[in-house]
């Protein structure tokens, strides 16, 4: 694909069973396949990050108190089924899907890479959850010196609060946070 800018579009965590946990996950899902279309109308690369782990889960340590309350659930469950994107966001044939292993895209995976390979600078984020996967993918990437732009209304979190505070209040020093139809103008 060629590339017009140096951003990317990421759609992070948007598994069909995730998803399915949150209420208003469809017009969570919705917008953000409004911002794919804009991101493929104009050549912006949309790269998928799901979470998955090797059938059993060995990547989950007990020491990590997020993912060891979760590894008895995972070690049953298809992980190919689990790692699958929600029907109505999915990726393309010749979109990148980067497999992490904790709340971060970058842990664990080669997003890195993909962002290097792509000439990427500048990452458009969107996520379920506001704060898990958006909140450590944010603040590593701006560690990494990203440009950063958060699509609020393309980020859900299970408790709406939490969500309100990170997008007004946590977000906004370290990136540009828009909604999907003021992103769309830009």
């Amino acid at each position: 694909m060629e590339q017009q800018n140096n951003t990317a579009l990421l759609i992070m965590d948007m598994q069909a069973g995730i998803s399915a946990m949150l209420p208003g996950a469809a017009t969570i899902l919705n917008n953000a396949a409004k911002a794919i279309a804009k991101a493929r109308n104009q050549k912006i690369p949309v790269i998928y990050v799901v979470v998955g782990f090797r059938q059993g889960a060995p990547e989950i340590s007990l020491n990590n108190k997020s993912f060891a309350a979760s590894k008895e659930r995972l070690t049953s469950v298809n992980m190919a089924e689990f790692m699958k994107v929600h029907e109505d966001v999915k990726p393309q044939a010749n979109e990148v899907v980067v497999t992490k292993r904790r709340y971060s895209a970058f842990a664990g995976s080669d997003l890195e890479v993909i962002l290097r390979a792509y000439g990427v600078q500048h990452l458009v984020l969107t996520g379920v959850t506001t704060s898990g996967v958006v909140l450590s993918t944010l603040r590593e990437a701006a560690d990494k010196d990203y440009r950063l732009t958060v699509l609020a209304d393309c980020c859900a979190d299970r408790d709406e609060e939490v969500h309100r505070v990170l997008i007004t209040k946590i977000f906004p020093p370290q990136a540009d946070v828009l909604t999907v139809e003021e992103w769309l103008t830009v």
